[in-house]
């Protein structure tokens, strides 16, 4: 069963030809290199305190992105994380709509980050 947040993120990549999806392997080799990318966790805060999350993300939750783009660069990488990566799918098709170009996806979620055993914080 497909869920609201997945079939918004289809329709929305579909409508706004959304962003490239990238690996948990290709972040972390990102996250560590000088041209570090604004990592935008687009979950809950509980989700983003209980769960863990990614070393230096900002969270900002979907239904709040719309009203902070401001506090998204524009000048640099933006890579967007969620639990499965249905929302940060979205989150893409909201920044595509807005005008960025330099998006990207983190396919799988913190899920996938998890599996691959990258590190998580909860500070």
């Amino acid at each position: 069963m497909t869920s609201l947040w997945q079939r918004i993120g289809n329709w929305l990549r579909e409508a706004t030809g959304a962003s490239e999806n990238m690996s948990a392997a290709e972040l972390e080799a990102l996250r560590t290199s000088k041209e570090k990318p604004f990592i935008l966790d687009v979950r809950s805060a509980q989700e983003f305190t209980q769960d863990g999350h990614i070393a230096g993300a900002t969270l900002i939750t979907l239904s709040d992105l719309p009203n902070k783009l401001k506090q998204v660069p524009t000048d640099r990488l933006v890579v967007c994380v969620c639990r499965s990566g249905a929302r940060s799918s979205a989150a893409c098709g909201v920044l595509k709509q807005a005008g960025y170009t330099n998006i990207r996806n983190l396919s799988g979620g913190m899920m996938a980050w998890q599996a691959a055993k990258m590190p998580v914080t909860r500070k």
